[in-house]
């Protein structure tokens, strides 16, 4: 028997392809804006000095960096796994990883809509169609966001100065994730959002399917065991920013480097860019600048630690998203052949 496709590819819709060369479009136009925006910075503060302040960072401790930020990965992957297999999926470890890491070849589309890809995969290897795995998203999602308030919060409690905004920031990430894990809350506001705009009944009713789903993560055993699986992934990335800091000579405690960074992050994520770009990287120069951290090392700092971690993501995704796009393929052709 054939395996049945009760939801549609979305990579054979009409106007993907088109979509996906506007996508490129706007994300070429802002990694531009990026890139004059940090030549403006660096020749404003003396190119030579940012420079030297590059150079500061050999391969040996770029390696330590890139290691800390695999961490992240994979713990977060392993978490992926986790949630999938509670949802009742037979998928394997190494399997959600291949999803879970290619997945991010597509984190710098806007609003990271291009991570559902690994939807599309599941959708060819289990059958289980988009409304059913909709809820892996979320709770990966509402998961990252608790966890990086945490470490946010408990940063700002230790730091000597507090980071301006950083409260604000660390209630709207909780209150996100409470909703986004409570499927009650969530029925509640799709339901609510229907009335009040009378408009888009597929997508609300999506949403009330995903958040029913929800219930079999909604227990307190599964969300403190991603709550602390993500919050170890997103400190190794905190604590390489602080080793970085250090490097370049700064006098920057870890609470504080961690709160900055994962300040940045989810500020950046707030503006809607792709991968936070932009946003992240201003957040960050201004934060440490407003720390004493003269603006060259700042910018410095900046470069590396997001090429280490956002980039360097990409690049795993990359190099996973060709293996887990032909495996899926042979996958789905092996079962619609029986």
């Amino acid at each position: 028997m054939s395996m049945s496709r009760t939801h549609p590819d979305p990579s054979q819709a009409p106007g993907a392809d088109m979509k996906r060369g506007r996508d490129r479009l706007v994300m070429a136009v802002i990694l531009l804006a990026l890139a004059a925006g940090l030549l403006g910075l660096a020749l404003a503060t003396g190119w030579r000095e940012t420079l030297e302040q590059l150079r500061r960072v050999g391969w040996q401790q770029i390696s330590i960096l890139l290691l800390l930020s695999l961490v992240n990965y994979l713990f977060r992957g392993v978490r992926w796994h986790i949630f999938a297999r509670r949802l009742g999926m037979n998928t394997g470890l190494i399997q959600d990883l291949r999803h879970y890491l290619g997945g991010f070849a597509m984190t710098v589309t806007p609003g990271r809509v291009g991570e559902l890809i690994r939807m599309r995969w599941l959708h060819r290897e289990t059958g289980w169609t988009f409304a059913r795995t909709a809820p892996l998203v979320l709770v990966d999602r509402a998961s990252d966001l608790a966890a990086m308030a945490v470490i946010l919060g408990i940063g700002v409690g230790f730091s000597a100065r507090g980071i301006t905004g950083a409260l604000p920031v660390t209630f709207a990430a909780i209150v996100a994730a409470l909703v986004a894990t409570r499927p009650s809350l969530l029925a509640a506001l799709a339901n609510a959002g229907y009335r009040i705009t009378g408009r888009w009944p597929r997508l609300f009713a999506r949403v009330r399917s995903a958040a029913r789903s929800l219930a079999q993560f909604s227990g307190p055993g599964i969300l403190a065991v991603a709550a602390l699986i993500g919050a170890a992934g997103w400190f190794a990335e905190a604590y390489a920013f602080h080793l970085l800091l250090g490097w370049l000579g700064t006098d920057i405690s870890l609470a504080t480097a961690a709160a900055i960074f994962i300040f940045a992050t989810l500020a950046g994520g707030l503006t809607g860019a792709p991968g936070g770009v932009g946003g992240a990287e201003a957040a960050m120069v201004a934060l440490l600048v407003l720390e004493g951290v003269p603006l060259e090392t700042g910018l410095a700092a900046t470069v590396i630690i997001r090429a280490t971690t956002l980039w360097f993501a990409i690049l795993i995704g990359l190099a996973v998203f060709p293996l887990a796009e032909r495996h899926s393929k042979k996958v789905r052709d092996a079962l619609e052949k029986n």
